[in-house]
């Protein structure tokens, strides 16, 4: 499996996935250091409001609401 992650090195090193990942073992990675900052402020902004939208997100009304646009099972 080859999968890319975006992610965010600190200036020492440190490695941050912006992305949660599950892997069945450890397995190498290849990294490259890409010369622009990071655009966090969009992903951090959507992280840090997840748990004030699901809220409202997860009230019966809101799957009542969407659950034409949901696949039939």
């Amino acid at each position: 499996m080859i999968k890319t992650i975006e992610a965010v090195i600190d200036e020492n090193g440190q490695i941050r996935l912006l992305e949660s990942i599950n892997l069945p073992a450890a397995r190498r990675a290849l990294v490259t250091i890409l010369e622009e900052e990071p655009a966090t402020s969009i992903a951090e902004t959507a992280l840090l409001s997840e748990s004030a939208l699901a809220e409202d997100w997860n009230k019966p009304e809101e799957d009542a609401a969407w659950s034409h646009l949901q696949r039939a099972q």
